[in-house]
């Protein structure tokens, strides 16, 4: 590396320092800030002021999830370092030639997937599920750092007049329970959350907007199931844990206390967050018949369907839910968003990000120890960057 090459602190897996398979967390180090090359026309250079840590990230950090792919777009590239991280906001401070969608100054935060545009998904206005997409912070360096550089057509400008930025930075989550609330109509129908970590957090804020009569959250975790009570649920329910002889069975307790709630008909829309077998099995037996299953939590491996015929002869809806539609979402996220009457700003900022205390942490404080404990008490930490 060029003694006068610029450089960046960033939080990077290394695969020359560190093993996927016995090691955790992310390095703090010093990288060479990116720029942009001939190659670079519809790309910018963004300063990166919030960035989230996302469900993903635990994955990352705990090495459960995503080793294949940082491992094989490590070899694609052939490098040995990724920078995490896909939820931002941050400034553009340099522009390609042909950028036109935005200017240098505006404030922006990022859809995660790059996508092709030339798949069958991407041609038939389906981007968010392309066949040939990189992921920020996996397959495409991330944004844990001060600047990361972005192709323009990932951007999405934020008006922060409207949207406070520790919020802006997170629209990219917030969108994922947007996209799994869109799934089909919840107005004037009650619903249930299997799982309040993040993700179903936001579910709560958003099916309450959009009109569900009655939510009803479900979560083992005591400070999430707070967390979930103080963001309006109408009652918060504990499963049992499944037993290790039938680890995919259903609680016929929780069933129970939901047809109760529910007048002995079940909800009209089950929202499955967690990824546990048992969990799926739960919401396919908490919906009515006719009602809906949203699947958005993500497990490797097989499931087992508890009375398979209940899925076809009580004619349920299944939906799998994955990233969001590229733009479609974000126009609603917006909207939800800067919407000053509804609360979820006020609610995100004061409950799940805990007045902006503790949860947010300056990079120049960054810590592996100490940021374990936050990822472990808070359900969405944020690292900052820059001043705004």
């Amino acid at each position: 590396m060029s003694t006068d090459t610029p450089l960046m602190t960033a939080l990077t897996f290394d695969r020359l320092r560190e093993d996927w398979h016995c090691s955790t967390g992310l390095i703090k180090e010093k990288v060479p800030r990116p720029v942009l090359t001939d190659n670079d026309r519809d790309s910018v250079i963004i300063r990166v002021q919030y960035a989230g840590f996302c469900g993903s990230d635990r994955g990352i950090w705990w090495r459960k999830a995503f080793g294949d792919m940082i491992l094989d777009s490590l070899d694609d590239s052939q490098t040995d370092k990724r920078i995490v991280g896909h939820e931002l906001l941050g400034e553009v401070v340099e522009l390609g030639a042909d950028v036109t969608r935005v200017r240098v100054g505006d404030r922006v935060s990022a859809e995660s997937h790059i996508v092709c545009g030339m798949c069958l998904q991407c041609l038939n206005g389906e981007l968010h599920v392309c066949a040939n997409d990189k992921i920020i912070g996996i397959s495409h360096d991330g944004c844990f750092a001060e600047y990361i550089k972005l192709p323009a057509k990932c951007l999405w400008p934020t008006n922060l007049d409207k949207i406070r930025p520790e919020i802006a930075a997170i629209q990219e989550p917030f969108g994922n329970a947007v996209h799994a609330c869109q799934a089909t109509d919840l107005r004037g129908k009650p619903v249930v959350v299997i799982g309040c970590g993040t993700i179903g957090l936001f579910v709560i804020l958003i099916a309450r907007a959009l009109g569900a009569s009655m939510v009803i959250g479900v979560e083992v975790d005591p400070h999430h199931a707070e967390l979930a009570k103080q963001l309006g649920c109408d009652a918060v329910l504990k499963p049992s844990m499944p037993s290790s002889d039938a680890p995919y069975a259903s609680d016929p307790t929780l069933i129970a206390q939901i047809q109760e709630l529910t007048d002995g008909l079940g909800v009209d829309v089950a929202f499955e967050m967690v990824g546990h077998n048992s969990a799926l099995n739960n919401a396919i037996k908490s919906v009515r018949r006719g009602g809906h299953v949203v699947m958005f939590g993500v497990r490797n491996g097989n499931v087992i369907i508890e009375d398979y015929h209940r899925v076809v002869m009580n004619g349920l809806h299944m939906h799998g839910v994955v990233g969001r539609r590229i733009f479609d979402t974000w126009e609603t996220t917006r909207a939800l968003l800067e919407n000053q009457d509804n609360g979820i700003q006020e609610a995100i900022f004061n409950i799940i990000l805990a007045g902006g205390t503790e949860p947010i942490v300056h990079i120049n404080d960054w810590n592996k120890d100490e940021f374990e404990g936050i990822i472990q008490r808070y359900p969405k930490p944020i690292i900052q960057f820059a001043e705004q």
